[in-house]
C-alpha cells in the first residue's frame, strides 16, 4: 500500500493554525482556465443548469434542423452524375423516403422519451432490454456518430461561409484551404463554448436555430410564391459543378444503385432528431412530456425545410459543386431574393443563419457524448474518468475527447461534406435500430395500455432504420464507409475487454473473503520507520517532522550510498543538523535502489510481529521542468515496497515552487487582505451567528456549506463528525450514534442551532444541534 501525505501539512510550522485558503495559492493553469471558463461551479448549482423547453428546442434542435441545409445536395450528388437532369425530377421522391424515415424516427423516439426519461438515448434503451453487453453495439454507434456529426456540420458550416463570401477562397495560401481552416477553428469555439457551461453554451447556441428555421421558411414561402406568380428560373451554373449524366431513364443499368446511394446520402437529414433522447436529463422537469413535445416540434420543422429546400432544387435545378461552394441552398436563396439590396440582404442574411446552425449544429454532440461517455463508463466499458464533471460542472474530459477526435477526423479525411458523409449514417441509423428494437422488445415484455400500437410503431422505425445501415454499409463502402465497417465491432470488442478488466479488478478488491478486508486492529510488537535520504534540504526536513510524528519503536535514516563523496557531505550535514536520527549508509552495488529499498523492508520484517513504514521525501516541480529535468525515483520506490507484506511505503511531496509562491502570497496578504475566490462561502444570513465570532460557550445559531464528513469510531460507537463553514470560520457539529443523515452531503447548505462548545482542535463545536437541510 502507498500512502500519500500533503506535504503543506507535514511541512507546516507545529502550532501554527492556518486559514483554510491561507496554504493554498492559485496556480498559473488554474489561473488561465478561471479567466477563459469563468468561475467554478459548485456542486450545489448542478439542478440550477437545466434547460426550459424554448432553450432546449433551440439547443438539441441545432443537428436536427442543420441537416436539412444539406441533405437535399447530397442526394443530388448521387443522382446527377447517372440520371442527368432527370435528377431534379426524381430528388422529390427521394425525399419523400426521407420524410417517412423522420416520420417514423420521431414517433419511435417519443415513445423512447415516454419511458426513459434519463439522458442517454438508444444507449439506455439497449442497455436495459437487452443488456450490458449488446448495449455497447449502441454505444459505438453513438459515439461514433457524435464525433462525424461535429465534422459535417462545421464543415457545412464552412462552406456556407465561403458560399457567401467567395473571395475567402482566393485567400494567398490558406485559399485552398479554406473551408479546413474555419472547421478547425469552429470545432475549437465549440469545445471552448461548452467547457464554460451547459446553460452558457445553450443562450449562444439556441439563437441560431429559430433565426435559420425563420430564414429558410421564408425562402420556401418568397419562393413558391414567385413560382405561382411569375416563375422561377433555373440557377446559372459554372465550372465545377458535378458531372451531369446523360442517362434519363429508370431502366438504366445501375439505376437501382444509384437511387439507393442518393437515399443513403439523403439519410443524413435524419441524424441529430435523437439528440432530445440523449439529453433529457438536462430538461426541466417534467422531463418526457417536455422531450416529446420538443420532438414533435423538431420533427415537423426538419420536414417542412427538406420538403422545401427539395422542391426549390426541382424547380431551380440548383447544381452541387465539386469544391463543396456555392452550396445548392445558397443557389436557392440568391435566386428567389433576388439582385435587389433587399434581396442581397436576405441573401446574407440566410447565409449567416446557416453557416451559425450548421457550426452550432456539432453544439448537440458536445452536450450528448459527454453524457453518453459518462453513462457508459459508470458501466465500467469506458475509462473512469469520463465520469467526472469538471470545472463547470460539465463533462470536461468528455468534451475535450470529442474536440480532439473531431480535429483529427477533419485532418484526415477534409472538410467537405461530401467526403465526410461516407462516415456518418452507419452509426446514427445504428442507434436509430437498437431504440426501435429495444422498445419493442419493452412493449412486448410490460404489455402497458397501448403497447400493441406502440409495438408496431417501434418494431417499423427498427426495420426502416436498420435497412438503412445495410443499405449504406454496401453502397458506400468504397467511398469510407469500410472504416467504420471495421472499426465498429473492433470498437465493441475493446468496449467489452475494458469492462472485462474493470470487473476483474473488482473481484478481487472488493471479495468478502480477502483476508485484508476484514477488520482488524493490527497487533505489531515493533514499529519501525526507516526515513530515506537523499541530500539534506527542506524536502527532507518535511519527510523527517513527519516519521518522528509517527512516533515508531525505532526511527532511523537510510542513504544509499552510490558516490562516496556525496555520502561523506551527507554525514556531515546530517551531524551539524542535530537531527537526534541515526543515519545509516547503506551499500547498493548494483545501483537498484527500489529493489535495495525492498530487500531493507523484508529484512526488518523477518522479524515476528515487526512493521515498517518506508517514508520516502519527493521534490515536486513544475510539469514539465519536473519531467524533464528530474526522475520519479519515490514512486518506483514505493511501487516495489508495496509488494513486501509487513511494509507500507509513505510519499511525502514536497512542492519546491509552492513554497515560492507560498512566500509571496503571506506577503501579499500582509498587504492586501484576501485569498481564493474559488469558493464561494456562504455569508451569514440576519438572525444568525457568524461562525467566527463564536469564542465562548453558549447558545448559537449558524448557516454554512458542509465541506466534509467523517465517520469517527468511538467507545464502541460512531460518531458523525460534520465540517460546516461560512465566511467567516469553520466548525465542527458531532453527531453521535449516526453514520449518516440522508441529505446531509458535503456541499449541502445546512442551519444548526444548539450549544457551542470548543473542540480538541481549537474549533467551535456543536454536539448533536437541531438541523435544518436547504434548498
Amino acid at each position: 500500500m502507498v500512502a500519500v501525505e500533503a506535504a503543506g501539512r507535514a511541512g507546516a510550522e507545529a502550532g501554527a493554525p492556518l486559514h483554510r485558503d491561507a496554504e493554498l495559492p492559485e496556480g498559473f493553469w488554474y489561473g488561465v482556465k478561471r479567466r477563459v471558463l469563468g468561475p467554478p461551479l459548485v456542486t450545489e448549482q448542478l439542478q440550477e443548469q437545466r434547460l426550459s423547453r424554448p432553450l432546449a428546442l433551440g439547443v438539441l434542435s441545432c443537428d436536427g434542423l442543420s441537416s436539412a441545409a444539406y441533405g437535399t445536395e447530397e442526394i443530388l450528388y448521387a443522382l446527377l452524375p447517372f440520371f442527368g437532369m432527370a435528377a431534379f425530377t426524381l430528388v422529390l421522391p427521394m425525399t419523400l423516403l426521407v420524410l417517412l424515415g423522420v416520420f417514423l424516427v420521431v414517433l419511435s423516439y417519443r415513445e423512447v422519451v415516454s419511458v426513459y426519461t434519463r439522458a442517454g438515448g438508444s444507449y439506455v434503451v439497449a442497455r436495459e432490454n437487452f443488456g450490458p453487453r449488446v448495449a455497447q453495439v449502441a454505444a459505438v454507434a453513438l459515439l461514433i456518430d457524435y464525433v462525424v456529426t461535429v465534422a459535417v456540420q462545421t464543415a457545412a458550416g464552412s462552406a456556407a461561409i465561403v458560399s457567401a463570401l467567395p473571395a475567402l477562397s482566393r485567400i494567398p495560401v490558406i485559399g485552398p484551404k479554406i473551408l479546413l481552416v474555419i472547421s478547425l477553428v469552429a470545432i475549437c469555439l465549440l469545445c471552448l463554448g461548452n467547457l464554460r457551461g451547459l446553460r452558457e453554451a445553450g443562450r449562444i447556441f439556441a439563437l441560431p436555430t429559430y433565426l435559420f428555421a425563420g430564414s429558410v421558411v421564408l425562402m420556401i414561402v418568397t419562393g413558391v410564391i414567385r413560382e405561382l406568380t411569375s416563375g422561377l428560373q433555373h440557377v446559372h451554373t459554372g465550372a465545377g459543378t458535378v458531372s451531369i449524366g446523360s442517362h434519363s431513364g429508370l431502366i438504366a443499368i445501375g439505376a437501382i444503385y444509384i437511387m439507393a446511394r442518393a437515399f443513403a446520402n439523403g439519410g443524413s437529414s435524419l441524424t441529430g432528431i435523437e439528440a432530445v433522447s440523449n439529453a433529457v436529463s438536462a430538461l426541466r422537469p417534467p422531463e418526457g412530456r417536455h422531450a416529446r413535445q420538443i420532438l414533435a416540434m423538431q420533427g415537423s420543422t426538419v420536414a417542412v425545410l427538406i420538403a422545401g429546400i427539395s422542391w426549390l432544387a426541382h424547380v431551380t435545378h440548383a447544381t452541387p459543386y465539386t469544391a463543396g461552394f456555392p452550396t445548392v441552398i445558397a443557389q436557392e436563396a440568391q435566386l428567389v431574393f433576388g439582385s435587389s439590396p433587399a434581396g442581397r440582404l436576405m441573401f446574407f442574411a440566410l447565409q449567416a443563419a446557416t453557416a451559425a446552425i450548421l457550426f452550432t449544429g456539432g453544439n448537440t454532440s458536445f452536450t450528448g457524448f459527454p453524457f453518453l461517455a459518462s453513462f457508459v463508463a459508470e458501466d465500467s466499458f469506458l475509462p473512469r474518468w469520463l465520469t467526472r464533471r469538471g470545472h463547470r460542472l460539465v463533462f470536461s474530459n468528455g468534451i475535450i475527447l470529442l474536440a480532439v477526435l473531431s480535429l483529427a477526423l477533419m485532418l484526415v479525411a477534409g472538410a467537405t461534406v461530401d467526403a465526410l458523409i461516407p462516415f456518418y449514417a452507419i452509426g446514427v441509423f445504428t442507434g436509430f435500430a437498437m431504440a426501435g428494437f429495444g422498445m419493442a422488445r419493452y412493449h412486448r415484455r410490460t404489455r402497458e395500455k397501448g403497447w400493441r400500437r406502440r409495438l408496431v410503431i417501434n418494431t417499423a422505425g427498427g426495420i426502416y432504420t436498420a435497412l438503412v445501415v445495410v443499405l449504406f454499409a454496401v453502397v458506400k463502402f468504397t467511398e469510407g464507409a469500410w472504416l467504420i465497417v471495421i472499426l465498429f465491432p473492433a470498437l465493441v470488442y475493446v468496449l467489452i475487454r475494458l469492462n472485462r478488466q474493470y470487473r476483474t479488478e473488482a473481484a478481487i478488491l472488493d471479495s468478502p473473503d480477502h483476508g485484508d478486508l476484514r477488520q482488524h486492529t493490527p497487533d505489531y510488537s515493533r514499529r519501525v520507520v526507516l526515513l530515506l535520504v537523499d541530500s539534506y534540504d527542506l524536502a527532507t526536513v518535511a519527510a523527517l517532522r513527519y516519521a518522528k510524528s509517527l512516533r515508531p519503536q525505532e526511527l532511523r535514516a537510510v542513504h544509499f550510498s552510490l558516490d562516496s563523496a556525496r555520502a561523506d557531505k551527507l554525514r556531515q550535514q546530517w551531524l551539524d543538523a542535530g537531527t537526534g536520527v541515526a543515519l545509516e549508509l547503506a551499500d547498493c552495488p548494483d545501483r537498484r535502489l527500489a529493489h535495495a529499498a525492498a530487500r531493507l523492508a523484508a529484512s526488518e520484517v523477518a522479524a515476528p510481529g515487526t512493521h515498517v513504514t518506508i517514508v520516502l521525501p519527493r521534490r515536486s516541480y513544475p510539469p514539465l521542468a519536473g519531467r524533464l529535468l528530474h526522475d520519479h525515483t519515490a514512486d518506483r520506490i514505493a511501487r516495489v515496497v508495496s509488494h513486501v507484506p509487513g511494509a507500507a511505503a509513505t510519499i511525502i511531496p514536497f512542492d519546491v515552487q509552492h513554497k515560492v509562491e507560498t512566500i509571496h502570497a503571506r506577503r501579499a496578504r500582509a498587504a492586501h487582505e484576501g485569498g481564493l475566490h474559488d469558493y464561494e462561502w456562504p455569508v451569514p444570513p440576519p438572525g444568525t451567528d457568524p461562525i467566527g465570532s463564536l469564542r465562548a460557550p453558549g447558545q448559537a445559531t449558524v448557516q454554512g456549506r458542509m465541506h466534509a464528513a467523517q465517520v469517527r469510531p468511538m467507545a464502541g460507537d460512531n460518531v458523525l463528525a460534520c465540517e460546516i463553514a461560512d465566511s467567516s470560520g469553520d466548525l465542527t457539529a458531532l453527531f453521535y450514534g449516526r453514520t449518516h443523515i440522508t441529505g446531509m452531503e458535503p456541499g449541502c447548505r445546512i442551519r444548526l442551532q444548539g450549544m457551542v462548545g470548543t473542540g480538541d482542535d481549537g474549533r467551535p463545536a456543536m454536539i448533536n444541534p437541531h438541523y435544518e437541510l436547504l434548498q
